[in-house]
């Protein structure tokens, strides 16, 4: 909270060890207690519904649980299988399924047919040598798409957005303009915000120059450090 005000409660990623026998339990607390103390100093939360962690009816219940305190859903979707991830996503009205990288037809058309957004993370599959996402799919039918790093320090330790931008150009089936709107105006649509992630009148002007004749630079000259000065709400904080 110190450094935004997005901050997201995942008290549903994985079940820990000492709940492996008794998942419910761990369901309880993450909707019990542990939401309580959570839930004042967050905006959203978050489940990563995926086999291995948790089902379709756990997710459901964690994220209504949330909903009924004020935060709204995110979900870890389809990011290893085909699974419910997705389709709950849309179901409970989430801002954005976070990975869909295992999409049936139906998921595909459920995301087009709805507000949220398809946020891809390719630093994911660069870092896990799995499967691209395929975001030629995805916008083919009309579903709004967000690029982003998914910086963490087990599958993803990257915080290059013209790295991730690189990624979904070549393997993703991205143009350099598609893949820009979905890290800056896609990403502002998966936080459900219009101040931000486009250079219009009235917004935070949270600027990056680059110092290239296009941004297609960003995918062009991948690896390169292209920005040069970066301003946040107007301050100039780089150059």
């Amino acid at each position: 909270a110190r450094h935004t005000d997005e901050v997201t409660y995942l008290g549903a990623h994985v079940v820990p060890p000492e709940h492996a026998d008794d998942p419910a339990a761990y369901v309880a607390l993450v909707t019990g207690e542990m939401l309580d103390a959570c839930a004042p100093h967050a905006r959203w939360i978050d489940v990563f519904c995926e086999k291995g962690a948790f089902d379709g009816d756990q997710a459901r219940a964690i994220l209504t649980a949330g909903k009924a305190r004020g935060l709204h859903p995110r979900v870890h979707a389809n990011q290893l299988s085909y699974g419910p991830g997705v389709r709950l996503a849309v179901e409970l009205d989430a801002a954005s399924a976070d990975h869909c990288t295992h999409l049936t037809d139906e998921d595909v058309d459920a995301l087009a047919h709805s507000a949220t957004v398809a946020t891809l993370l390719p630093g994911a599959e660069f870092s896990t040598r799995a499967q691209w996402p395929d975001a030629r799919r995805l916008l083919d039918a009309g579903a709004t798409v967000a690029l982003s790093t998914d910086c963490n320090p087990g599958s993803s330790f990257t915080s290059s957005m013209p790295f991730c931008v690189a990624l979904a150009v070549r393997d993703m089936g991205m143009t350099p303009d598609e893949a820009v709107w979905s890290a800056t105006a896609g990403g502002a649509a998966a936080l459900r915000r219009t101040d931000i992630g486009r250079l219009t009148p009235g917004a935070r002007a949270d600027l990056a120059v680059l110092d290239a004749p296009s941004h297609v630079h960003l995918a062009y000259r991948p690896g390169v450090p292209l920005v040069t000065r970066v301003w946040r709400a107007g301050v100039p904080v780089v150059g």
